[in-house]
């Protein structure tokens, strides 16, 4: 295997562990309006992802940045082709994390209620655009050359590039609409199995219930786009299992929901995930970033279609990638896993100081093993 399909690999890894544990983070935002009757609800929701959050998204700064180094011509198709959805994206991010730091810090109903809308937008845009995205890069993307210089003797096309030349309103086609259905649907029930994994009491008891009815919906509509993403788009028979894998997996939320083991739909959810990546990534290969144009005008790990638009970076950037990644990931990993067991204990109302001005780091009453 040569480094290129290693560092394919590894981005899907990255994505893997973007989309599972940032995935229920965006549900729990999503879901603050319909959990959280009283503030506290909020506050205890809010607070089973506090010490977490910052650091789930870590994995799409790497993702990207692994893109930028590994395929550099990926990296800037996606990027400068589809700015507008991507600035949506950023936007809602950035909208999140103020809302996130800012939502506690003045004691009024009014500047909780403004950052708790900015919490909810900031979860539920990039929640539902991330499946449109990747709806639109294996459904294909309206790639083709553009001459970037000329001859001045007889005008000869000198040299050309490869660019997405379509716009912001053909990523809205219905097979990626259904994939940002898809999408938001398993990040509502992931968030809402890992709110009854996480917590006790009322707040358990309404998200387990709520994740029994998610689970179903959840079934039907991404069961429906994988199957259509294989049968469409797909040119590998063997993603036919990562299909099999996830239908399987979305199952057993349905019945492990219904059952109310917390631990196990959490499990389950997870793998679907998984198995959708699996799916996407694999039904991309060997390309990166096909052309609804023409398949000669594709982005691909390391074959050579005839336009040479071969995406990698040179086999020494991606040794040296290579090296330091296989120093720095396993330290990254330990230390996250680190946290979680931290952070594993469930929080409940009783863990919530009553003075909404004060932190968890600062009220002395809340155990260190539940401050956000």
């Amino acid at each position: 295997m040569d480094l290129s399909t290693v560092w394919f690999l590894l981005i899907a890894v990255l994505w893997t562990g973007y989309l599972v544990l940032e995935g229920f983070d965006f549900g729990v935002g999503m879901l603050l309006p319909i959990l959280g009757r009283k503030e506290k609800d909020r506050r205890v929701m809010i607070n089973t992802i506090g010490p977490v959050w910052d650091g789930n998204e870590v994995w799409l700064l790497t993702a990207g940045g692994a893109t930028f180094a590994a395929f550099p011509e990926w990296y800037s198709t996606l990027f400068s082709g589809a700015y507008l959805a991507l600035l949506l994206i950023l936007l809602a991010l950035i909208v999140r994390i103020v809302s996130f730091e800012w939502r506690g810090k003045i004691n009024t109903d009014r500047w909780r209620g403004l950052f708790l809308r900015g919490l909810v937008v900031g979860s539920w845009v990039p929640a539902v655009l991330w499946g449109v995205a990747f709806g639109n890069i294996v459904r294909g993307l309206h790639i083709e050359p553009v001459v970037l210089s000329t001859s001045n003797v007889d005008g000869e096309v000198v040299r050309t590039t490869l660019q997405y030349t379509g716009t912001f309103f053909d990523l809205l086609n219905p097979f990626a609409l259904l994939g940002g259905a898809t999408t938001a649907l398993i990040f509502l029930t992931h968030g809402a199995v890992f709110l009854a994994l996480k917590t006790a009491g009322d707040i358990q008891e309404r998200a387990a219930s709520l994740a029994t009815k998610l689970s179903v919906a959840t079934l039907v509509v991404a069961g429906a786009w994988a199957v259509w993403l294989q049968v469409a788009f797909s040119d590998n028979a063997w993603t036919w299992g990562a299909v099999a894998v996830a239908a399987l997996a979305l199952v057993g939320l349905v019945l492990t929901t219904r059952a109310r083991r917390e631990g196990w739909a959490f499990i389950a959810s997870t793998v679907a995930i998984i198995g959708a990546v699996v799916l996407i990534f694999g039904s991309l290969f060997p390309d990166v970033m096909p052309s609804s144009v023409d398949p000669l005008y594709s982005l691909t790990v390391n074959v050579d279609h005839g336009f040479n638009n071969i995406a990698s970076s040179s086999p020494y950037t991606l040794k040296v990638m290579t090296w330091v990644a296989g120093f720095l990931v396993p330290v990254v990993l330990a230390y996250q896993a680190w946290t979680y067991w931290v952070f594993r204990k469930r929080i409940s109302a009783h863990h919530i100081p009553e003075n909404i001005g004060l932190t968890f780091d600062d009220d002395p009453k809340v155990p260190a093993d539940s401050r956000a």
